[in-house]
């Protein structure tokens, strides 16, 4: 089953941090990363043992973060 091409064109686009990459990025622990992954508010792609988050979805959620705290 193939997509169709857009989608395929936006998918090679799609840029996915480690685990690691996203704590640098946030300024948090692996740890705090790995919890919200596990709790849904950081949506992640799991390859074998570990995750790969999206960086679009990293930007968004702190974006939503700072809204909500100013």
């Amino acid at each position: 089953m193939a997509g169709s091409p857009q989608a395929e064109d936006r998918l090679s686009e799609v840029r996915f941090l480690t685990v690691a990459e996203v704590a640098a990025l946030m300024r948090v622990s692996k740890m705090t990363v790995y919890r919200l992954v596990h709790s849904g508010e950081l949506t992640a792609v799991r390859v074998g043992r570990s995750f790969r988050v999206p960086e679009h979805v990293v930007h968004e959620y702190l974006r939503g973060a700072f809204q909500q705290s100013a």
